[in-house]
Parts: C-alpha cells; sequence; structure tokens
C-alpha cells in the first residue's frame, strides 16, 4: 500500500474518532440538561401565622421571630368609643426556628391572661423537578392557659389544670404559583373542663386561609374557621388582612369579629358578629432576629 493511502486512513480516522467525541459531548450536555432537581417551594405565605392562627410556614433555623398582635374594640360601639379605639387587646410572643422542619413559640395575651406555648413540625414539604409533592404538611401542638382569677362567687374551686386546654392542628397547605396559596386547617381543641357535663370537652373545627399577591411586597390574607362542635352563643371566626412587607418585618393590618388571640378563643370563642358589625380593627407586627448565622454564611460576615 502507497504511504500516501496511510495518511488517507488515519486522516479518515481522526476526523471519525473526532466526530465521535463530539457527538458524546453533545449527548452529555443534554443528559445534564435534562437532569431534574429538586425544587422545594417557599414563601406559601409571608409569615408563620395568618392572621390569628397558624400558617405552614417556619421560622428560618437561628431565627427569632418577635410577635405582637394588637386588636381594639368593637367598631359599632360608635364614635363615644371612637369606633373601638378606645379599648385595646394585645398578644406578645417569642417564636424560634431550631431546624428547618421544627419550630416552637411561647406567648402571653391581655385577654383572659392567657399563656400560650406550642411547637410545629413540617412533615412534608411541597417540592418539585426531583420529586412532585404537590402540597406541604405541618402538624401544630398548642397549650392555652387562661390564669385569669375565678369569681369570688364560684360555686366550685378551680384548679390550675382546669384552666388548660389544647389545641391539636394539621396545616394542608398549597402554593398554586407565586400569586395565590390556600390552606386547609383541621382542628381538635380540648378543654380540661367545660361548664355542663352535656357539654363536650373537645371540639372539632376545620379552618380555611389563602394569600393573594398584589404586588412584590404586599399581600390580601383572610382565615376562617367552620366550627363542627359549637359552643353556644359564639360565633365562627372570619377575618381579612393585609401584609406590608418592610424590610426585616412584616406589618399587618386587619378585620376580625374575634377577640382572643389563641386558638381556643378566636376558633371556640368568638363572641362578635359580621352581622351586628361586631368586628374589630387591628393589626399584627412581627420583627425577626437572627441569633444564629447559617454555616454557610459564617465565614462571609
Amino acid at each position: 500500500m502507497k504511504q500516501s493511502n496511510y495518511y488517507i486512513i488515519l486522516i479518515v480516522f481522526l476526523l471519525f474518532g473526532t466526530v465521535q467525541t463530539q457527538a458524546q459531548d453533545i449527548d452529555l450536555f443534554s443528559e445534564k440538561d435534562t437532569v431534574k432537581v429538586k425544587d422545594i417551594t417557599t414563601a406559601t405565605f409571608k409569615s408563620s401565622r395568618v392572621v390569628n392562627g397558624q400558617s405552614i410556614e417556619n421560622v428560618g433555623v437561628g431565627v427569632l421571630d418577635f410577635k405582637i398582635l394588637h386588636r381594639f374594640g368593637a367598631i359599632n360601639q360608635g364614635g363615644y368609643e371612637l369606633f373601638g379605639l378606645d379599648q385595646a387587646t394585645m398578644r406578645m410572643g417569642l417564636d424560634y426556628g431550631l431546624t428547618k422542619r421544627f419550630m416552637f413559640g411561647v406567648g402571653r395575651s391581655t385577654y383572659q391572661k392567657q399563656y400560650d406555648g406550642f411547637v410545629k413540625y413540617k412533615i412534608v414539604q411541597q417540592q418539585s423537578g426531583l420529586k412532585e409533592i404537590p402540597v406541604g404538611i405541618s402538624l401544630v401542638s398548642t397549650v392555652i392557659y387562661k390564669s385569669l382569677r375565678s369569681a369570688p362567687n364560684a360555686q366550685y374551686i378551680e384548679y390550675s389544670s382546669d384552666k388548660i386546654a389544647y389545641a391539636h392542628q394539621l396545616l394542608i397547605a398549597r402554593k398554586f404559583n407565586d400569586y395565590f396559596s390556600m390552606q386547609i386547617t383541621p382542628t381538635i381543641i380540648h378543654y380540661n373542663l367545660v361548664e355542663k357535663s352535656s357539654i363536650p370537652n373537645d371540639f372539632k373545627s376545620v379552618g380555611i386561609s389563602m394569600r393573594q399577591r398584589i404586588s412584590k411586597r404586599v399581600n390580601i390574607t383572610g382565615e376562617y374557621f367552620y366550627r363542627i362542635d359549637k359552643l353556644e352563643g359564639y360565633h365562627d371566626p372570619l377575618t381579612f388582612g393585609l401584609d406590608i412587607e418592610t424590610g426585616g418585618h412584616v406589618f399587618q393590618l386587619h378585620v376580625t369579629n374575634s377577640t382572643g388571640m389563641t386558638e381556643r378563643t378566636f376558633i371556640n370563642e368568638t363572641t362578635g358578629s359580621w352581622s351586628n358589625k361586631d368586628i374589630r380593627f387591628g393589626f399584627n407586627l412581627v420583627r425577626a432576629f437572627t441569633l444564629k448565622k447559617p454555616k454557610a454564611l459564617k465565614n462571609i460576615y
């Protein structure tokens, strides 16, 4: 075989090898482009509470949330009471994120001088990509202690344990898009002591909450609880809020027919009625403090 033929064979071999290598590179890149990654849904709601009730959101790891929930009196009291502005109740609370899934909080309300503490655990996180999970699910358990003293003419001695109530809730939420989110909240409230033997100790209810984004920093929220088991003389709570994000905190204006701000009082013991204009104007203020920086940021700041 002539030497020129060897050169031709060598050139063809090199060209074929180059084409094959390029084809393999293209295939490799196309495979990388189609690899799915886990995309966890965030900001379903803008705070760990919708208004009064818990939301699917958790406080960040190492973050301490200082919450002030403030409520004025009923607007149907007229001008003499400045449409409820002469009266006020409030709850101050501290929430802390221990892990990505677990947080806890404590609070104190002026209404009935209540103390409350809760734990919240995120069971399932809504996500897409590598694994499709359409909803997020969290479990919340709360204990509420009403420290208000018994009336002097009470017919029986009320022990400390009699003033305790518990609330257990399952939060099932979905963020449909960047503008709209919804949450369903099955709830059981247990009273250690009730007034009559005919009244059950356990009360079931179902809450529905929503968030509608109207701008980058402003959202409309709403929550309603339907009481399956009802205490006589009380109404279902209905609340609307306007969330405004301002840097390190969220400021919320709202109107509601409930006075209390614990699960016991705002779900089961709401005395106000929207039909009688027995509604209250209020605001919530949330300020976040980072107590523990994430490991990835320790060398940066």
